[in-house]
């Protein structure tokens, strides 16, 4: 009996390991964990009218995920800053993905559409309205960002940096951090912070 008992605790433990969940969470994210393997998602449109996959950006060193909406104050507040980081990291292998699980009217398709040519959005904006991708990474606010190394390996999440009412005031530039240490082949000194925002509205 105590035989088959340690077998199957060993059994859940293996299990949990090779999905990634229950001991692999972070410590605000309770699904996934720094070290996993991203999430994949496919057949999600975009702004451009296409459908995309995490698989389409293979030749990319870096990824990086946000998930973010039109409506919500910190992550319109963020919005330039991404565009920044989208142009400064272009030609570096760094390819920044931005989607929107949120489903109320202001950040449906037609909006984000209207939203993505105001601000000259530089990067691939994508409408996930299943809300699939928004849960298998444990996305809570918007904005929440994860970077993906080469291997496709979550190496960072969380926030953007640590001041989003005024980009003149940050001190901790948590992605910028990520991105160069992922570009030199390094764990980011600070792999997990806790993301400020607007709650997702998952249905």
């Amino acid at each position: 009996m105590r035989k088959k008992l340690m077998y199957s605790l060993l059994a859940v433990a293996v299990a949990c390991v090779a999905t990634g969940s229950a001991f692999a969470a972070g410590k605000f994210n309770k699904v996934i964990g720094v070290g996993d393997a991203a999430p994949d998602w496919s057949d999600v449109g975009g702004v451009d009218g296409a459908k995309h996959s995490l698989k389409d950006y293979k030749d990319a060193k870096v990824i990086v995920q946000v998930f973010t909406c039109n409506k919500c104050p910190v992550a319109v507040a963020y919005e330039d800053r991404l565009v920044e980081i989208a142009r400064d990291y272009k030609d570096k292998g760094v390819k920044l993905v931005a989607i929107n699980c949120n489903n109320a009217d202001a950040d449906k398709l037609p909006k984000m559409k209207e939203r993505a040519t105001a601000k000259g959005f530089n990067f691939d904006y994508l409408y996930d309205d299943g809300q699939a991708s928004g849960r298998a990474y444990g996305a809570k606010v918007t904005p929440e960002v994860f970077v993906l190394d080469a291997n496709r390996k979550v190496i960072y999440m969380g926030a953007i940096d640590d001041n989003w009412q005024a980009a003149d005031g940050v001190k901790k530039a948590y992605l910028r951090d990520a991105i160069e240490a992922a570009l030199a082949g390094k764990a980011p000194e600070v792999t997990e912070t806790k993301a400020q925002g607007c709650g997702i509205g998952y249905e």
